[in-house]
Formats: C-alpha cells, sequence, structure tokens
C-alpha cells in the first residue's frame, strides 16, 4: 500500500481537489474513482438498478485526458461508463443523472479554484453531490489499497450539455423575456470566465430577433485569463469595461458572472454595484416568495446574510441555517420539500428544478424576474434593504504559506476567542461551522478554515459600510498578531 495516499487524497466540501501533477494524477484519481463506484453501487443500486455512471469533465488543462482516462477504470470495477459528448457545467450532469436514473456522476473539474488544479466531483443519481458518510467510506475503501482494475473497450457518449439547456428553457417563456428586456433597454452580458457555462447563454436565447442577451469570455483559456474562476469582484475587469461601454444613451446593462464549471453566480446590477449571493438569495425568496403559495421551508448556511432570514419570517417560513457547502443544502433538499438554498460563495438552487446549485438556471430566474416585475434589479435590492436592511457583507481570504500554518493559527483561534472587536460586545459564539461571533442584528463576523486550501475565510455582514471595514480590518489584525505570536 502507498504510504501517501491518505496524505494525498483527501475530501473538502465537495470532492477532491489537488494541484496538477502533483497530487491530482492519473494514479491517484484511478485510486478515488474506482472505490468511489463501488460505493456508488452499495448505496444507490436498490434504487435505480443500472450500473450507468456518466463521466463529465470541464474545460480545465487535461480534463479531457482525465475524463477518459477513467473510462476503462470504471470498466474495470464493473460498471458501465458513458462520457459527455464535450465540456460541461456540473450542473448539466447532476440533472442528467437525476432524470435518467444513473448511479451517479464523475465530474473531473476544480471549479474555482486556480488553473494549475483539477478535482473530481462525485453526484448521486438524486442530482447532488454526495455526503460526508459517502466520501468517508471511499476513503476507507482507498486505505485498504484494493487493486484496481482496468477493463478496455467501446463505450456510450451523450449529449448532457443541449439537454440540460433545452430543459432550462422550457421552464420560461424566453420570448417575453427579451421582449420585456428590450422594452426596458437593458442590455445583459453573461461572462462565463472562459469555464464550462461558455455559450451556453446563447443556446437558451437562440433565435431572437433583437438580442438583449449575450456572452464574454467564451473562449476557451486553461489560464482563465490570469485570475481563478471565481465570480469575485476582483477578477471581472473585462466584464465591468463592456458594461461601462455600453451604459450609454439610456441604455442600462446588467453583468451575470458563472465560475468555472457553472454552478456559482453572482450579478453587477444596472447601477454597477457587485451582487454576491448574500444579495442575490434575499432577491430569489423575496420575489418568488410573494408569488408562491408553498410554506416550504429555505435554506442558508452560516454564513448567509440575517436578511434572507427576516425575509422568510414575512412569508411564514421556516429557516435552516447549515455548515457551508452546498451539499448540506442537497442532503436537506433530498428529505423535504424546499423552497429554495443557498450559500454565499455563489451557490443557489431550487427545490422543484434541481437539488443542487445551478448558474444557469438561476439566472434565467433572475431575468425572468427583473421581466415580469417589469423593474430593474438595482430597484428591488434597495426596496429590500430599505424594508430589512441595512446591511453591508464582504468575505476576505487570507492565504497561508502551507496547511501546517493554517491549522496552527486555527487551534490559536479556538482556544483564544475574543469577547470584543472593535470595542463592542459579542452577544454568543456558534461554532456550527467555523467560528461565528455575534455583535448584534444584521452584523457578525465568522471565521471559516477552507475545506480545500491553505486559506482562512473571514466573513462579514455588518449595518454600515465603515463598521464593515472597521471589522474586516481589525479581524486581520488579530490574524497578523497570531502570525507573530
Amino acid at each position: 500500500m502507498d504510504q501517501n495516499i491518505k496524505k494525498d487524497i483527501s475530501f473538502g466540501t465537495d470532492g477532491w481537489r489537488g494541484i496538477i501533477g502533483i497530487d491530482f494524477n492519473f494514479q491517484n484519481l484511478s485510486k478515488v474513482v474506482f472505490p468511489a463506484c463501488q460505493e456508488l453501487n452499495c448505496q444507490y443500486f436498490k434504487e435505480v438498478k443500472t450500473s450507468k455512471i456518466l463521466i463529465g469533465y470541464d474545460r480545465r488543462f487535461m480534463a479531457f485526458e482525465f475524463a477518459e482516462s477513467i473510462i476503462p477504470v470504471v470498466k474495470g470495477a464493473g460498471f458501465e461508463p458513458v462520457l459527455t459528448s464535450t465540456y460541461v457545467t456540473t450542473p448539466s450532469c447532476s440533472f442528467y443523472a437525476k432524470e435518467f436514473k444513473f448511479l451517479g456522476a464523475l465530474v473531473i473539474t476544480a471549479s474555482h479554484n486556480p488553473f494549475n488544479w483539477l478535482g473530481l466531483k462525485i453526484k448521486s443519481f438524486q442530482g447532488c453531490s454526495v455526503d460526508k458518510s459517502f466520501t468517508e467510506k471511499v476513503q476507507k475503501r482507498i486505505n485498504l489499497g484494493n487493486k484496481i482494475e482496468m477493463q478496455y473497450g467501446p463505450y456510450e457518449k451523450v449529449n448532457v450539455k443541449d439537454y440540460h439547456l433545452e430543459k432550462i428553457k422550457s421552464q420560461f417563456d424566453v420570448d417575453f423575456i427579451v421582449k420585456k428586456l428590450n422594452e426596458m433597454n437593458i442590455r445583459v452580458f453573461v461572462d462565463s470566465m472562459h469555464g464550462s457555462s461558455a455559450k451556453s447563454i446563447e443556446k437558451i436565447f437562440n433565435n431572437q430577433e433583437k438580442i438583449a442577451v449575450q456572452g464574454i469570455r467564451e473562449n476557451r483559456d486553461p489560464y482563465f485569463g490570469g485570475n481563478p474562476p471565481e465570480p469575485l469582484f476582483n477578477y471581472l475587469n473585462n466584464l465591468i469595461q463592456v458594461l461601462e461601454k455600453n451604459s450609454k444613451n439610456g441604455n442600462k446593462t446588467l453583468g451575470i458572472i458563472f465560475d468555472g464549471d457553472g454552478d456559482r453566480i453572482a450579478v453587477i446590477d444596472e447601477k454597477g454595484r457587485y451582487c454576491s449571493t448574500q444579495v442575490l438569495l434575499p432577491y430569489f425568496i423575496n420575489y418568488l416568495g410573494n408569488k408562491n403559495n408553498n410554506l416550504f421551508p429555505v435554506l442558508k448556511t452560516v454564513s448567509g446574510s440575517d436578511i434572507v432570514r427576516k425575509i422568510s419570517e414575512t412569508q411564514k417560513r421556516d429557516v435552516y441555517e447549515l455548515p457551508v457547502g452546498f451539499k448540506y443544502i442537497a442532503e436537506k433538499m433530498i428529505e423535504e420539500n424546499i423552497f429554495i438554498g443557498g450559500e454565499e460563495s455563489g451557490g443557489i438552487g431550487f427545490g422543484s428544478f434541481l437539488p443542487e446549485r445551478d448558474a444557469l438556471y438561476a439566472a434565467m430566474v433572475l431575468l425572468n424576474g427583473i421581466a415580469e416585475q417589469s423593474k430593474y434589479l438595482y430597484q428591488s435590492l434597495n426596496e429590500i434593504q430599505e424594508r430589512f436592511g441595512p446591511s453591508f457583507y464582504d468575505r476576505v481570504d487570507k492565504k497561508f504559506i502551507n496547511e501546517s500554518e493554517k491549522n496552527n493559527i486555527k487551534k490559536y483561534i479556538s482556544k483564544n476567542m475574543p469577547n470584543k472587536i472593535c470595542g463592542k460586545k459579542v452577544l454568543n459564539i456558534s461554532k456550527q461551522d467555523g467560528i461565528k461571533l455575534r455583535i448584534s442584528d444584521n452584523y457578525w463576523v465568522l471565521f471559516r478554515f477552507s475545506g480545500t486550501e491553505p486559506l482562512l475565510r473571514l466573513y462579514c455582514e455588518a449595518p454600515s459600510k465603515n463598521e464593515l471595514e472597521e471589522t474586516l480590518a481589525w479581524c486581520n489584525d488579530f490574524i497578523n498578531r497570531i502570525d507573530n505570536v
């Protein structure tokens, strides 16, 4: 048995990721795929009665080659591999696996990680990420060091991408959306960040006389333009320039951003303001809640805005607060009827469509909301702030040299939690996921260490911009003091 297996292969919040050629290589990938197939069969065969496993891949360097390389591994494990005919978004694979009741899906992607990373996401037949108990069982199988069988031969290919897009399109009146956007003089630019969602929006809005929605940065670039394909404001200079150029003569522009594998979304509204899921999730709840008669609960993570709870309470909906990671939201969506669920990092799922975050579907709900209400996004957001705010939010990522440094600082914070921040008393502390320090209503700080990278994410929601900036600065100084201890 390879003594480095346990060190090299470990699962984070959504699958296994590593640096290409070092952690993520053909040998290690095979060691994960073989037991993953066995566990999919062990847990789900009774439900689906099939041996088919879908294999998908994104647009990263060597993603296709890695996807092809596991076909004989899947066959050698005794299962039937089905490869996507082209690069696809992760939600496309999830949706297809659910619709056709595959055992599950194996998606070669590193999502929003830097260009030199790759990974594997494991999806169940229900169309969502497998849970922690599943990956723990896979880890145990890996540690046993079982022999990996390889079997070569023909395999099936399927057009997963087009099937998913057609199903999304069927949920909306695209002609109506285009008509209303044109009436409101809105041009929508969709930034795929060179990722797997490229050219998808055009397929949904095809054959339109006047194009109201179009994509940018759709060419394949394994370096993603020099930044990680994560929908954060600092990585959106190209989109911002396009929006500014086209916001003239009474025209308004809206920017929509998808991450590398198409499961995360962010928006730049008609006023040029960056909108993370902290802003979008309240919008969706407010808009959809007022037109749907159900009282199904809402799901949020510990890093989500307090406004989510406030809006939900006015609609008499329960709110479940869960750890960060959409797989926890997915688990709850499988257990019961859920209205909507979302996390700060850009993932939003709609219980009626798929128990998985799906950026393309979320984008269509957003555009449909603007069209149906004949109201610009910024107007709706201002109304929400006036009624349920004020609320200002930001996240700062603090990188460490290695995992050891990260773990040392994590231990120190756990043992030396502050009772005051910026002179304000900490009212309570939650350790559900990370360390969340609450100061008042719409005012909290969360220290959360990444499960996939050597970094700390500092989250903060505050009732004013000044308090937000002061609090994050205080937290940064606090970490720096630890580093010098």
